[in-house]
């Protein structure tokens, strides 16, 4: 049996950057599965609170130079990538200066959350995607962590449906507390479309806020697995309310959880 490719989509990885329980998840779970064997490719934002000097990050110009709509704009692409010196891992970094320069994640220093952090969604996703096909590595597994990764599951189910690099992947979307209170103004559905999404793909999209993101990101998964069984309210009735009760599952963080993982992309994968 050939190896198993799994791509991990993130906001953040440990030692880069670390604001949430997602950094140290991201951190941990692809070493244990290349230390099985699988390959593995990790994305994630090039935030500004990254020091790329510290950190080592250079530029991939040939993997950079593509445009990436957002609604009517076209936003330029870059990719940086930078090793975690304590493995043998690579983290592919997706950069633009509108959107990523900025020195904080997603609130600014009054706390205030940026009216464009869906813009800054539908770029991440968008651009993870044309990175993996200008890398030439079709991914078994595409495996989404946290509500600014949950476009990618819509967008391989459509318009990357018959692309040679995804039409056989198979995706995870893990469910993380991270929710926030911001309902985003504007055309939003507008900025999410691609190829062959009409209004109909986007119904959960429809209120504009968390919760429809991570309604999204549930309906077009393969799996939904719940990062704790100790979700919020709000977290917990969107699984309650889940018509596919049968994809979603609970893969605590505790000693056994990289097997719990391993077999679930086997059972995937079939």
């Amino acid at each position: 049996m050939s190896k198993l490719r799994i791509l991990y989509v993130a906001s953040e990885i440990d030692p880069f950057l670390q604001t949430s329980e997602v950094a140290d998840f991201v951190r941990k779970l692809p070493q244990a599965m290349q230390e099985k064997g699988m390959e593995i490719r990790i994305l994630v934002p090039r935030f500004g609170l990254i020091n790329e000097r510290k950190n080592r990050l250079h530029e991939v110009v040939r993997l950079s130079g593509i445009n990436i709509s957002v609604g009517d704009e076209e936003k330029p692409l870059v990719i940086k990538v930078a090793s975690i010196p304590t493995a043998k891992l690579q983290v592919y970094f997706i950069d633009n200066e509108d959107y990523f320069k900025r020195k904080y994640v997603f609130n600014d220093k009054e706390d205030k959350f940026y009216e464009d952090n869906d813009e800054r969604v539908v770029f991440f996703c968008k651009g993870a995607l044309e990175t993996v096909k200008k890398l030439g590595w079709a991914p078994d597994i595409v495996h989404c962590n946290d509500w600014m990764t949950s476009l990618i599951p819509l967008y391989i189910k459509t318009t990357y449906k018959n692309d040679p690099i995804f039409q056989n992947s198979k995706t995870v979307f893990t469910v993380y507390d991270t929710n926030f209170d911001h309902k985003f103004d504007g055309d939003l559905f507008n900025k999410v479309k691609m190829i062959d999404i009409e209004d109909e793909n986007l119904k959960n999209l429809e209120s504009a806020d968390y919760s429809g993101f991570m309604k999204l990101g549930m309906e077009y998964s393969d799996a939904v697995i719940k990062a704790s069984d100790d979700l919020n309210k709000e977290l917990t009735q969107l699984f309650d309310d889940c018509e596919d009760k049968k994809k979603v599952n609970t893969i605590e963080k505790d000693e056994n959880f990289t097997e719990s993982y391993f077999e679930l992309y086997n059972e995937l994968i079939g």
